[in-house]
C-alpha cells in the first residue's frame, strides 16, 4: 500500500510505452491493454479515495526517498483522490466507447490516451509547481494528438487554435513559476505556504505578480471568460471519446486554482490572504453568463455541450472566489456531477447525431419561423395515428433527460444536491442557526447567476432534446451495447451519488474543510522524512 500513490502515474505510462512500438495489426491487443490499464486505474483511485476518507490524513510519497524540499513528492488527500476517481471513470468510459470505430480513425490512439491519463493523474497528485508544469505539458502533448485524431478540416483548424492557445498559456505558466521561485526560493507547495506569511513586504508585489501570471495560465485552461473562446470549437470538432476526456481537462485548471488559492493565499497568508478572490468571483459569474448565452444561441449539440462546460467552469471558479467552506463543499459535489454528466453527454451526442439528416437543425429553425405549410387537418390526423417509440430511442431519450437534469441542477439527481449546497452556503455565510445571513453584492450576483444559468440550461436542453428525439426528420440510430454502456455507467454514478447523498456530502465537506484549513497538508508534507 505504501507505493499505491505512484501507480496512477506509472501504470498508464508503462501501458502507453508498450503500445507505441506495436504494429497496427495489433489493434485488439492495444485495446485490451488500454482497458486493463483503465480498470486498474479505477481500482487504484477508489482505494486511494477510501484510504484518504477513512484515514483523514494526507499521504505523502517521496520518489527516490529524497527530502520533500528537494525531490519529487506526491500528495494524496481527499481532493486529489476525488479527481483521480473522476479521471479513471471518464477514461474507462471513453475507452469503451472508442472500441467500435473511433480507435481506428488514426494512429496511436490508445498510447496517446494512456499518456493523457498519466498527465491528468500526475497533475492531481504532484506536490510542487514545477512538476505540475511537467504533468500539464504531458497531458497537453497527448491532447494535441487526440484533438487532431480522425483528421478533417474542422478538426485540424480547431486543433491548431487549441495548440496555439495552450502553448501561450504554458509560457505564462513558466514565467509565473520562475517569478515565484525567484522570490521564495522553493516550488514545493507546502513549503511555499509556510514561507509566504513571513515574506518581506518589498518582495510581496513580485510574488503576487508571479501568482497573477500563473493564475492567467490556469484560467486559460479553465476557460474563464474571456479566455475560453477556444473551448467551444475544439470540443465540438474533437472525436466523442476525446471530447469526453477533454471535459475533465478544463477541471484541471479549476483544480489548480482551488488548490493553490487556498493553500498559498488562505487565511494564514498574511498580507496576501484572499489574493485574487474578488477577480475569481467576478470572472466566474461572467463565465456563467457567457456559457448561458452560448447554450441558448447554438443549434449544434456539440456546441451545446461546450457551453455546459463553460457554465460548469464558471460556477466552480465563482464558488472558489466566494471563499466559504460550505460553498466549496457544494462546488465539489457539483464538480463531480457535472464532469460525469458532460462526459456522458459528449458520448451521447454522437449516438443521437447518427439518426439526424443533414441540415436537420436548419430545417427545424425554418419550420419554427415560417411553418411547414401543412394543414391543421393533416396534423390532427397524424396526431391521432401516433408514433411508436423504439426501445433505442427510449434509452437515448432518458439518458439525455438525465444529463439535462444534472447539468441544470434540478432534482432529483446529484446536480441539484451540489447547487442546493452552494445556494445554502451563499444564503447562510455564517452557518445555519448561528446568526442572520449577511449577503454581499457578490453573493447576490452569484446566487442569481446560478439560478438563471439553470433556467438557460433547461431551455437549451429541452429544445435540443425535442429536435433530436422527437423530430420526424430522423431515423432510429444503430447503437451497440459497448457504446451505450459507458453512457449508462456515467449516468448511473450520478444516480448513485444521489442515493448516497449523505456520505457524498460528508466526504465533500470534509475535503472543503481541509482545503480551507491547510495546516494538516503543510504539516504532513514538511514533517515527512526519508
Amino acid at each position: 500500500m505504501q507505493h499505491l500513490a505512484i501507480l496512477p502515474i506509472a501504470v498508464p505510462l508503462l501501458a502507453g510505452a508498450i503500445m507505441i512500438p506495436m504494429e497496427d495489426q495489433r489493434g485488439r491487443l492495444r485495446a485490451a491493454l488500454g482497458i486493463a490499464s483503465a480498470l486498474a486505474l479505477v481500482a487504484f483511485a477508489v482505494m486511494l479515495a477510501w484510504q484518504a476518507h477513512l484515514g483523514g490524513a494526507v499521504s505523502i510519497y517521496r520518489l527516490g526517498n529524497w527530502p520533500v524540499t528537494f525531490g519529487i513528492v506526491l500528495v494524496v488527500d481527499r481532493l486529489a483522490a476525488l479527481m483521480l476517481v473522476l479521471t479513471a471513470v471518464l477514461g474507462l468510459s471513453a475507452l469503451l466507447f472508442s472500441l467500435t470505430r473511433w480507435q481506428r480513425m488514426g494512429p496511436h490512439f490508445h498510447a496517446l490516451f494512456q499518456f493523457q491519463l498519466m498527465g491528468l493523474n500526475g497533475a492531481f497528485l504532484t506536490g510542487d509547481l514545477f512538476n505540475l508544469f511537467v504533468f500539464f505539458e504531458v497531458l497537453l502533448a497527448a491532447s494535441y494528438g487526440l484533438a487532431l485524431h480522425g483528421s478533417g478540416i474542422a478538426r485540424v483548424k480547431a486543433g491548431l487554435h487549441y495548440i496555439s492557445i495552450n502553448l501561450a498559456a504554458s509560457l505564462l505558466f513558466l514565467i509565473g513559476v520562475s517569478m515565484i521561485y525567484g522570490v521564495t526560493g522553493t516550488l514545493n507547495m507546502a513549503d511555499l505556504a509556510s514561507r509566504i506569511p513571513a515574506l518581506p513586504a518589498e518582495n510581496r508585489p513580485l510574488l503576487e505578480a508571479g501568482a497573477a501570471i500563473l493564475g492567467m495560465a490556469f484560467l486559460t485552461k479553465a476557460a474563464m471568460w474571456p479566455l475560453g473562446f477556444w473551448l467551444g470549437p475544439t470540443y465540438a470538432a474533437a472525436s466523442p471519446p476525446a471530447a469526453a476526456i477533454f471535459s475533465l481537462m478544463s477541471k484541471v485548471g479549476v483544480y489548480a486554482i482551488l488548490r493553490l488559492s487556498l493553500l498559498l493565499f488562505g487565511e494564514d497568508a498574511g498580507a496576501s490572504a484572499g489574493f485574487g478572490g474578488t477577480w475569481l468571483l467576478a470572472g466566474g459569474i461572467m463565465t456563467i453568463g457567457f456559457g448561458a448565452v452560448s447554450v441558448l444561441a447554438t443549434q449544434d449539440l456539440s456546441r451545446l455541450a461546450g457551453g455546459c462546460v463553460l457554465i460548469s467552469s464558471g460556477t466552480l471558479l465563482a464558488a472558489i472566489g466566494a471563499g466559504q467552506v460550505a460553498v466549496t463543499g457544494g462546488a465539489l459535489i457539483y464538480l463531480a456531477s457535472s464532469a460525469l454528466a458532460i462526459g456522458a453527454l459528449f458520448l451521447l451526442i454522437e449516438l443521437l447525431e447518427r439518426g439526424r439528416e443533414v441540415g436537420a437543425d436548419v430545417l427545424a429553425v425554418t419550420l419554427e419561423a415560417f411553418g411547414d405549410g401543412e394543414g391543421e387537418e393533416e396534423e390532427e390526423e397524424t396526431n391521432e395515428v401516433g408514433t411508436v417509440i423504439p426501445a433505442t430511442m427510449a434509452v437515448l431519450g432518458i439518458s439525455f433527460m438525465c444529463c439535462a437534469l444534472v447539468l441544470a441542477g434540478l432534482p432529483p439527481l446529484s446536480g441539484f444536491i451540489g447547487k442546493f449546497a452552494m445556494l445554502s452556503g451563499i444564503l447562510n455565510p455564517v452557518g445555519l442557526g448561528e446568526g442572520p445571513p449577511s449577503l454581499s453584492l457578490g453573493g447576490w450576483a452569484l446566487l442569481v447567476a446560478l439560478v438563471l444559468s439553470g433556467f438557460a440550461t433547461v431551455l437549451a436542453m429541452a429544445r435540443a432534446g425535442i429536435r433530436s428525439l422527437w423530430a420526424n426528420t430522423r431515423s432510429v440510430p444503430l447503437v451497440g451495447v459497448v457504446e451505450i454502456a459507458p453512457v449508462l455507467m456515467l449516468i448511473g454514478l450520478c444516480v448513485a451519488m444521489t442515493a448516497a447523498a449523505g456520505p457524498t456530502t460528508r466526504y465533500m465537506q470534509a475535503a472543503a474543510e481541509s482545503l480551507h484549513t491547510p495546516r494538516e497538508y503543510v504539516r504532513g508534507v514538511m514533517e515527512a522524512r526519508p
